[in-house]
């Protein structure tokens, strides 16, 4: 699979833009455990223009997690291309527009999946962002805004027309955010519509090797992007490759998994502050499926996502591992 000249591979697994997630660390570890492309967090077009510190410092890309996508979010025409020609100047191989997260404070405001409502608009920025970059620019949306408007066919040839190289579609209307079960069955319509000629990407519910290579098998998508469940959880990705190579599963000892996940928390620790880099880290400690299976683990749960410092929280996991040996 190519996006521009960029060769993925055959059948590659990206990793998900998130919000709050797909900070430089973890991209780069997800990176190492076999992502073949990771994206950054939602760059939002106004704050970027305004040259808001927190959101330019989103834009730094480290070469060893390349191929890596800067993605942009807004909502009106003139700020989002000045963005992307803002983001462009930051060197991402490949910029991606933001028209499916489905978050209140964004898609009521028009942006996200909010764009889905008016697709003329839509479709007149995803050109005007086209014409003003010289990188590949690529799509992630959803199938549509709700159920009974479920556009994602006929938008897919639509959005190739404006000159993208890839698209990426979430199994779900922007009603659903992330409730009930992803629907694939259309985002492999959209595969199977021979008019289609860019790479597409299947996003959604996809959380274990097995269901990786089922939905590339049953859908023929060119690539599939994982988000939620790398979360606490980077070496998916290297679990989904070896299944994909070899049909087996890959048993990752748990003190690999947990050294990951330490060295997240003082990467974090060391990109912002003691206390702020815990409290960025916690969704990933509260997420991950490390813990999951230990007996009487409620209280020591709650204690390591309440603990505000290196030493505690350290303290708590040295206790967790010697439980799981």
């Amino acid at each position: 699979m190519k996006i521009g000249n960029i060769d993925l591979g055959y059948r590659p697994i990206m990793l998900a833009p998130m919000e709050d997630v797909t900070d430089p660390s973890f991209r780069l570890i997800c990176k190492e455990q076999g992502a073949d492309m990771v994206y950054t967090e939602f760059v939002s077009a106004d704050a970027l223009i305004r040259n808001v510190n927190s959101t330019t410092r989103k834009l730094f890309i480290d070469p060893a997690e390349r191929p890596a996508a800067i993605q942009i979010y807004g909502k009106e025409l003139e700020p989002m291309v000045e963005a992307a020609r803002i983001a462009e100047a930051a060197k991402p191989d490949v910029l991606d527009i933001n028209f499916g997260c489905p978050v209140k404070k964004v898609a009521s405001k028009g942006a996200g999946s909010g764009m889905l409502r008016n697709v003329p608009l839509l479709l007149e920025i995803t050109r005007a962002i086209v014409d003003a970059v010289k990188i590949p620019v690529t799509v992630k949306t959803r199938l549509g805004w709700d159920c009974e408007n479920k556009i994602i066919v006929d938008l897919a040839e639509q959005l190739q027309d404006c000159g993208i190289q890839a698209l990426t579609i979430h199994g779900r209307t922007r009603s659903q955010m992330y409730t009930g079960e992803a629907d694939w069955t259309l985002i492999g319509e959209v595969k199977r519509n021979p008019r289609m000629k860019i790479p597409i990407i299947g996003n959604g519910d996809i959380t274990t090797p097995e269901k990786l290579v089922e939905y590339f098998d049953r859908y023929g998508v060119d690539g599939i992007m994982v988000g939620r469940a790398s979360i606490g959880a980077p070496w998916i990705f290297r679990e989904m490759k070896h299944y994909m190579a070899t049909g087996e599963r890959l048993q990752i000892a748990a003190s690999e998994k947990m050294a990951l996940l330490r060295r997240q928390i003082d990467e974090s620790i060391d990109r912002i502050d003691e206390y702020r880099g815990i409290l960025h880290i916690r969704r990933h400690l509260a997420a991950s499926p490390l813990f999951k299976g230990i007996a009487n683990f409620r209280s020591t749960r709650i204690a390591m996502l309440q603990a505000n410092s290196r030493a505690d929280l350290e303290a708590i996991l040295t206790q967790v591992e010697k439980t799981m040996l």
